[in-house]
C-alpha cells in the first residue's frame, strides 16, 4: 500500500500483511523482550542507568552523541519518542524540559520504562506498538517533533509506513529528527581483508538479512533467544523518498564518521567523547546519518 500526502490522517489505514517481513519482525520482537530485559539491568555500564538514576536532573552528557544543532532545543516540546526501547532516553528528554512519550513493541521494554519513570518520578508515558501504527496509538497531529535515534530503521522492512506514522504524529509545523547508522556502512563487513562490501544496499521486504548474534551489543553475555535478528538496509534515497512521500519537507541532511557502539569489534577505536570511530589512517566512510523534516504549517 503506498501512502499519499493526501491522505486526510495518513498513516491511520490498515497495516497490510507481508508474511516474510511479519516473521522477521516477530522474532524480532522476541530477541528485542530479551535484550530489554539485560540493558535495564545494565551490568556493563553501556546504558548508564546507573548514573541515570543518581542524576536529580539533566544530565551534562545526555545526548552527546546526537547532532545538537539539528536536534535544536527540546524544552517545552511534545515529543513523540518511535522506538524507545527501555525509555531511557524518553526520561533524559523530560529532564531537559520536554514532554515526551515513548513508544515500542517490546511488552519487556515498555513495562522497564514504566518502572523507571516511576523510580525517577517523571510522568512521561509509555505505548506499547508497533512503531507502523504509532499513530492510531499515540493519536495523530499532537506532537512537535517525532524523535528516532539509534538502530532504528533497520528492523523495518519498509519506510514508506513508518515515515506516514511520523507525518501523521506530527502538528503542522512539527518535525522529525531521524539520527542512525549510515546505510553506506552497514553494507562492510570485517573480514581478514579489512571492510569489505558484503550486503546489497538494498534488502527487500521479503528477503531481510539475519544475523546470528549470540548474545547483545553492550558486552553482556547473556544469552539471546538462539532465532536469528532480522534486518533491512535502506539506501539514503529510499528514506529521503518515503519522507516527501508522506507530505514532509527535507530540512537538513548530514553525515558524520562516529557511532554509538562499536559496528567493527578490533577495527573501530571509541573516543575521549566515548563515540567509535574508524581509526587514523584508515579510509574514511559515513558511519552515521541525520535527517531533519517538517510538516509544513
Amino acid at each position: 500500500m503506498t501512502l499519499t500526502p493526501s491522505r486526510p490522517t495518513p498513516g491511520l489505514t490498515p497495516r497490510p500483511a507481508h508474511a516474510p517481513a511479519e516473521t522477521g519482525v516477530a522474532a524480532n520482537r522476541r530477541r528485542w523482550d530479551a535484550r530489554a530485559r539485560i540493558h535495564v539491568e545494565d551490568r556493563t555500564g553501556f546504558y548508564g542507568v546507573d548514573a541515570f538514576r543518581r542524576a536529580a536532573g539533566p544530565e551534562p552528557e545526555a545526548f552527546e552523541d546526537l547532532d545538537r544543532a539539528a536536534l535544536g532545543p527540546v524544552e517545552g516540546l511534545r515529543i513523540a519518542h518511535l522506538q524507545c526501547h527501555f525509555g531511557l532516553d524518553t526520561l533524559r528528554l523530560e529532564r531537559l524540559g520536554a514532554r515526551p512519550e515513548g513508544l515500542d513493541f517490546s511488552p519487556v521494554a515498555i513495562a522497564a520504562a514504566r518502572r523507571l519513570a516511576a523510580e525517577a518520578g517523571l510522568s512521561a508515558r509509555f505505548h506499547e506498538a508497533d512503531v507502523r501504527d504509532a499513530a492510531a496509538v499515540m493519536g495523530p497531529a499532537r506532537f512537535d517533533l517525532v524523535f528516532v535515534t539509534w538502530g532504528a530503521i533497520s528492523w523495518l522492512p519498509e519506510l514508506t509506513r513508518w515515515a506516514g506514522q511520523a507525518a501523521a504524529l506530527l502538528v503542522p509545523g512539527g518535525r522529525l529528527f531521524l539520527q542512525d547508522a549510515h546505510p553506506a556502512a552497514e553494507q562492510l563487513d570485517l573480514t581478514a581483508r579489512g571492510l569489505v562490501p558484503s550486503f546489497d544496499w538494498r534488502t527487500p521486504a521479503d528477503a531481510p538479512l539475519r544475523f546470528h548474534d549470540p548474545a547483545t551489543y553492550t558486552g553482556d553475555d547473556a544469552p539471546l533467544p538462539p532465532e536469528p535478528d532480522h534486518n533491512w538496509i535502506h539506501p539514503v534515497s529510499d528514506i529521503v523518498t518515503a519522507l516527501l512521500s508522506a507530505g514532509l519537507e527535507i530540512r537538513s541532511m548530514s553525515e558524520h564518521d562516529t557511532l554509538v557502539w562499536d559496528m567493527w569489534p578490533g577495527l573501530t577505536e571509541k573516543g575521549p567523547d566515548g563515540l567509535w570511530r574508524l581509526p587514523e589512517g584508515h579510509v574514511r566512510v559515513p558511519l552515521s546519518l541525520t535527517v531533519t523534516a517538517a510538516k509544513p504549517a
